[in-house]
C-alpha cells in the first residue's frame, strides 16, 4: 500500500521512465560459480509459453498478473465486502422501524384505555361540518 502511495506522488513522465528503465536493467546474480553468472546476464528473460494474458499487459507476465490481482483486489474487497458491510449497517433512512415502533405504542395504548385497535371513524364526525343541502345546488355527488 505504501508502494501505491508513493507512486502516486511520482511525477508522470518520472514514473514511465523510472518503469523503462527497470525493463531495460538486468540485474546481475552474485552466485559463487562464474560460469552461472556470464550465462544468466546474457539470457534474456524466458517468457512461459502457454501463458494467456488477463488483458492488463500484454507483454510482461508479472505486470500483467499484479495488474489483475490489483484490480481484483480493489473491486471485490474494497468495494464489495466493504460496501456490502456499509450498506448492511447504515441507519434506516426510510424510518421503517420508527414506524413499527410507534404502531406498536399506539396500539398498547389503546389496549390500556379500552378502545378498538383501530378507529373506524379517523377524524371525529362531530368535528367535521359538511355543507348543506341547499347549499349543494345541482352538483351531482359521486360515491
Amino acid at each position: 500500500m505504501s508502494a501505491l502511495i508513493k507512486l502516486r506522488h511520482m511525477p508522470v513522465m518520472q514514473r514511465c521512465l523510472w518503469n523503462h528503465m527497470n525493463k531495460v536493467t538486468r540485474n546481475i546474480s552474485t552466485s559463487k560459480k562464474n560460469s552461472e553468472t556470464a550465462t544468466t546476464a546474457c539470457e534474456p528473460k524466458q517468457q512461459d509459453k502457454n501463458w494467456v494474458s488477463y488483458g492488463f499487459d500484454y507483454e510482461s507476465k508479472e505486470d500483467d498478473t499484479n495488474a489483475h490481482h490489483a484490480s481484483y483486489f480493489f473491486t471485490i474487497t474494497l468495494c464489495m465486502v466493504f460496501g456490502g458491510f456499509a450498506w448492511a449497517y447504515a441507519p434506516d433512512v426510510s424510518l421503517r422501524d420508527w414506524a413499527q415502533r410507534e404502531a406498536f405504542l399506539e396500539l398498547r395504548r389503546r389496549e390500556k384505555a379500552g378502545l378498538p385497535p383501530i378507529d373506524p371513524n379517523y377524524v371525529n364526525p362531530r368535528s367535521v361540518r359538511l355543507p348543506k343541502e341547499a347549499d349543494m345546488c345541482d352538483v351531482e355527488i359521486v360515491i
